[in-house]
């Protein structure tokens, strides 16, 4: 039988889209005579629909858009992920329609409801070993543990969360006794950093486990906001990999075929053959690319407008976009990709499309000397896996694609720098240099004469001056957020997405200007921390070829809000960064009290003076707890780590506690 997994990239209950999808999906496959195919978790409706799920509109609405997949399904066997709800409760369910005709709804038996999961809050877990009938406008339908049957191959299912459930409970053991000789897994799994790896043992350990074929198929893309989907397929039979797509695809729909013969025996694997350790640089990058282009359109604006201090955090964020041009346009090529962003009228994409194409390849036949020069056009195979990096052994100097995507950067990054008294010429020239070197629209002003005049109000109100001794971090403050009007008002002029630069680290100690630089959007690496930022763009310099990241990466971290003479930074503000961000995993990913902290730290670094170790203790738990209604009100975040600190997708914490004030006076 030949199968198949689609990854689709959806969006909420915006039905034409996902159908629009789904009927391309099935095209394909038939067009490559697939005669089964998965789709992911809840496709039809879209996965993060939140509380519409407790609603019986959006159930209801789904059974009506289902029957217009039905046609769709002549000569084939469809997977459609969609919500039902029977007396009041919701499950999760994927619906199985053949020949124009619904064979049953398989629902999911195991709730996630941990990290960026809510699960519980909208649906209800199906029992095992239970069926049920319902009727929608006169015609019956059976939902529950389901086993079907097709060209006398029998399958099951299991949903997601369903196989991350330990052997004893998850519902692959329950099916197997059962016939089963393919196990299909429909699936909505958030990317981090290294979790292919995990997915991909929990697959083939399963085939292998269980003697069987098992097909798995995620979403794909920054569906909601967010959470971003890699679009994983896998096949595994036996322990053996069968096939695994490329993830982070630019594609509105990608497909993975494959044929098996169920009639033949494939020896178990002894072992899994493990996958090459992952490259969290490169993984990062690509989803944050694909992260950046999704929100873009699908929030129907027309391009970034970014607050370039020439320092790592806003750097990371104009490479981010820059890389955003390069891989969607190594993919799909620069009209698809310009077409799809949505920021490019039809008049542009025909003047614009063939001159970056052709840069792009005048440049990958530079990359591509020593060997046959290429001619394929971008948006081919053969040029998305020369420049994407995802198959080739060496990474890409994607900087030397600067200038073939300067048309398109130039559109869709606009970048200021807003110096004050405080700044140095080093930031200000390594946000130009960036700047620059990527093609993105470059304004330099400053700000001294805005920050005079609310020093200026305010002393006259108060009667009184102000001064850097008696009021450091109000003056330190007013700096930050009168940034924010001017930026704002280019963006709103451009009709653009305001990126915010704030990171995980600074989020954690609230070491930010409410309504100053936190003033946007998207936050677009606020789940990640400030050392992996600083890492990162190392990275990008010396494997991605972004020379000018040279300056930034020669720096120090600072805020450059008081005077120069002091030498601020933001390490002798706070703490090193390694240490706040183990002190920070301590506490919440692994949560630890304050002594157990504190404990930890001590016998880990057995050379370091145990006072200095509390100090810094004592102060991460103090400003955690006192900035809450600051991560409470940053921009949206991506999820891109194993976990983060944003209270809308993992971490919770009351905005008023009694801040750890006993536990931190027993140390």
């Amino acid at each position: 039988m030949r199968i198949a997994g689609a990854a689709l990239n959806q969006i909420p209950f915006d039905w034409q889209h996902n159908l629009r999808n789904i009927e391309e999906a099935i095209t394909q496959a038939k067009a490559q005579g697939v005669e089964l195919l998965c789709l992911p978790e809840l496709c039809l409706t879209g996965y993060n629909c939140e509380d519409l799920f407790l609603s019986d509109w959006l159930p209801e609405s789904a059974l009506a858009h289902l029957q217009q997949i039905r046609p769709w399904t002549q000569g084939i066997a469809v997977c459609v992920g969609l919500p039902v709800r029977l007396n009041g409760h919701t499950y999760n369910t994927s619906c199985v329609l053949r020949d124009g005709e619904v064979l049953g709804f398989a629902a999911k038996q195991f709730l996630a409801n941990d990290g960026v999961h809510y699960e519980p809050r909208f649906f209800v877990s199906w029992r095992a070993g239970q069926t049920a009938q319902f009727t929608w406008q006169g015609e019956e339908y059976t939902i529950g543990d389901l086993v079907f049957e097709h060209k006398g191959v029998k399958f099951g299912f299991e949903i997601c969360e369903d196989a991350w459930r330990p052997a004893a409970d998850r519902p692959a053991g329950r099916l197997i006794p059962r016939g089963v000789q393919l196990i299909v897994n429909p699936s909505a799994s958030h990317f981090a950093m290294s979790k292919t790896d995990q997915r991909y043992h929990i697959v083939l350990e399963a085939s292998r486990d269980y003697k069987c074929t098992y097909l798995y198929a995620n979403l794909l893309g920054n569906e909601s906001g967010r959470t971003i989907y890699d679009g994983e397929i896998l096949v595994a039979r036996n322990g053996h990999l069968i096939t695994r797509n490329q993830l982070m695809s630019f594609k509105e729909v990608d497909l993975e075929c494959t044929d098996v013969d169920f009639e033949v025996d494939l020896p178990i694997a002894e072992t899994i053959t493990p996958l090459p350790a992952p490259d969290e640089y490169r993984e990062l990058n690509q989803a944050l690319s694909l992260g950046l282009f999704d929100y873009l359109r699908k929030a129907k604006s027309r391009g970034f407008v970014l607050s370039l201090s020439g320092g790592a955090d806003s750097c990371m964020c104009a490479v981010s976009v820059a890389e955003m041009v390069r891989l969607g346009v190594a993919e799909v090529g620069a009209a698809e990709f310009m077409r799809r962003s949505g920021c490019f009228s039809a008049e542009d994409i025909a003047a614009l499309a063939a001159d970056v194409d052709a840069g792009f390849a005048k440049v990958l036949n530079r990359e591509n000397s020593g060997s046959q020069p290429s001619s394929a056009a971008p948006g081919t195979a053969e040029v998305s896996q020369a420049n994407v990096g995802r198959t080739a052994t060496q990474p890409p100097q994607a900087a030397l694609f600067a200038t073939a995507n300067k048309p398109l950067v130039e559109r869709l990054l606009t970048c200021a720098y807003q110096g004050t008294v405080n700044s140095s010429d080093d930031t200000y020239l390594s946000a130009k240099d960036l700047a620059d070197s990527i093609g993105a629209v470059f304004f330099n002003w400053t700000i001294d004469d805005e920050v005079k005049g609310y020093v200026g109000k305010i002393e006259h109100a108060l009667g009184r001056e102000l001064s850097w001794k008696t009021d450091d971090l109000a003056l330190q403050n007013i700096q930050a957020r009168v940034r924010a009007p001017g930026i704002w008002l280019v963006a709103n002029i451009k009709n653009c997405l305001l990126i915010t630069t704030s990171n995980r680290s600074e989020a954690s100690v609230g070491y930010c200007t409410m309504d100053g630089d936190t003033a946007g959007s998207i936050s677009p690496i606020a789940g990640v921390d400030k050392y992996f930022v600083k890492l990162w763009l190392r990275w990008a310099q010396q494997e991605l070829g972004y020379t000018a990241l040279a300056r930034v990466n020669n720096l120090e971290p600072t805020a450059e809000l008081r005077p120069l003479e002091e030498k601020q930074t933001d390490e002798r503000d706070l703490m090193p960064y390694p240490m706040l961000n183990h002190i920070e995993r301590l506490a919440f990913y692994n949560r630890l009290s304050p002594k157990q902290t504190l404990d930890t730290l001590v016998e880990e670094n057995p050379t370091t003076d145990p006072a200095l170790l509390k100090t810094y203790v004592k102060r991460f738990y103090s400003l955690w707890a006192r900035n809450q209604w600051k991560r409470e009100r940053y921009a949206p975040s991506f999820h891109l780590d194993d976990y983060n600190v944003d209270p809308r997708s993992w971490l919770r914490f009351p905005i008023l506690s009694g801040g750890y004030h006993e536990e931190l006076e027993a140390l």
